[in-house]
């Protein structure tokens, strides 16, 4: 999301109350101390003070609802009270906070849950590395591991694609703004159309196929084709089941290594605990992050098809790869949430409630069209400015939603897993005001009344309204 600069952030603010903005004299120390790079904060300027599961709350005696979740990162909303507790008893126990690598009983907890809440029941064989504190560190981790086990350098990726801000995963980033800030050449990588790219106009990955099983095409076989299943800031574009299991079958037949990005989808966002799970491959090296701590500590695994597990000992690590409070509160998510099916039952249902509302929001727009999976999902208006607009409105009105696309021309939605039908439906309710006022009253066709709106042919994350 880019940030709201209608009014500058230097700008001294009078407005307290009215829309949640700070007085100067509150928000003078960032002004003068931080960097001029800090974008959320130019959009949702309030002073927040407080949070707990999905509202935060403001000095100036403001509640928002938040369909922000930390980007991601507070699956479980804010404070949850089971992950609290067991965080705060760890601090009074005097029990290890940081270890870089070595043993504690805090991270064998962790690693035991995890196998046995997580990989043993979906028939996964991962070894679990601990790359250092953020999703990009473990996409850095990943194309390392294997250029280093293939031998190639060549990495492929996707149109839209974003894995983060580190350059080797800005080499494989789409978004030019995010790629230009590099300040040198992005290489050794290509990007290749995401899923229904072209519209259908041209058969999925018919070029790719052509030049890899063509010896005379100059183009080199790469490393490893890293993919997400949901482009979380690529526009919301969700992958077919069927897309990606053609995927998967390419890069086996050529002895490509398949990447997937879990950083933002992953951990039940769509449903299931890894976004890739309703397709049914297994790719063989998954990056996550983000909500795996549960609790918005920073976290990064990389999981790795054991016979690739081919690292030197120290040859990639990080100051701040064991942090043992990560291991506790994702410790008690994983036991609190994926103990049984229940939670992703719960969260494929509240996603279809979600799904629902922004559909009768879409249907009164001409052009608008509905993206996403689950919990990560928005609108994307004929009109590339109205997200922009919708957000900023929706923001006067207690709602923190953000937006995603090359253009911030899609409104992403993205409220914590624990959200309550309630709160959800405020949140819509408050969407659908904000685009009233900036759209103008909705338009209600008799198929959407009618609820024959939905067309099921189309390609999954992008229904026509």
């Amino acid at each position: 999301m880019r940030p709201n600069t209608a009014v500058p952030i230097g700008t001294p603010s009078t407005s307290t109350v009215p829309n949640g903005t700070v007085s100067n004299s509150a928000s003078s120390v960032f002004d003068e101390l931080e960097s001029e790079v800090r974008s959320y904060c130019r959009s949702w300027p309030a002073m927040f003070t407080t949070a707990a599961g999905s509202t935060l709350h403001a000095e100036d005696g403001r509640s928002y609802l938040d369909f922000f979740a930390g980007a991601g990162a507070l699956n479980y909303g804010h404070n949850h009270p089971v992950l609290l507790e067991a965080l705060i008893d760890y601090l009074r126990s005097g029990g290890v906070v940081h270890s870089l690598d070595m043993h504690t009983a805090a991270k064998r907890e962790f690693l035991t849950t995890f196998r046995d809440r997580i990989l043993t029941p979906r028939d996964l064989d991962y070894k679990v590395m601990f790359p250092g504190p953020t999703g990009t560190n473990s996409v850095e981790s990943a194309l390392k591991l294997a250029r280093k086990v293939t031998g190639r350098q060549h990495i492929l990726s996707f149109t839209n694609a974003f894995h983060g801000m580190t350059l080797g995963a800005l080499a494989v980033t789409g978004n030019s703004m995010k790629r230009n800030g590099a300040g040198l050449p992005l290489t050794n990588s290509s990007k290749i159309p995401y899923d229904d790219y072209f519209s259908g106009a041209t058969e999925d990955f018919l070029w790719l196929e052509r030049v890899l099983g063509d010896s005379g095409s100059g183009v080199d076989k790469p490393a490893a084709i890293i993919v997400e299943s949901v482009q979380g800031e690529g526009g919301l574009s969700a992958a077919r089941p069927e897309w990606l299991r053609a995927l998967s079958e390419l890069c086996r037949a050529h002895e490509i290594l398949l990447i997937l990005d879990d950083v933002q989808a992953g951990c039940g966002r769509t449903g299931d605990f890894f976004s890739f799970e309703e397709a049914g491959i297994t790719p063989d090296i998954v990056c996550l992050s983000k909500s795996i701590s549960g609790f918005g500590l920073s976290m990064a695994l990389t999981l790795i098809r054991p016979d690739l597990d081919q690292w030197e000992p120290g040859e990639h690590n990080g100051t701040f790869r064991g942090q043992n409070t990560s291991f506790v509160t994702g410790t008690a998510a994983l036991n609190e949430f994926w103990s049984d099916d229940t939670f992703a039952a719960s969260v494929r249902e509240r996603g279809a409630e979600l799904h629902d509302g922004l559909t009768r929001i879409a249907d009164g727009y001409e052009g608008s069209v509905v993206k996403g999976r689950g919990f990560l999902t928005g609108i994307k208006f004929a009109d590339d400015s109205a997200a922009s607009k919708i957000a900023a409105a929706s923001y006067e009105r207690g709602l923190l939603v953000e937006t995603s696309g090359p253009e911030d021309e899609v409104l992403k939605t993205m409220p914590a897993l624990t959200i309550t039908s309630d709160e959800l439906r405020s949140g819509v309710d408050i969407i659908a005001a904000a685009a009233a006022e900036v759209l103008g009253a909705p338009v209600i066709s008799d198929t959407a009344q009618s609820g024959t709106g939905q067309d099921g042919n189309r390609p999954r994350g992008e229904e026509d309204k």
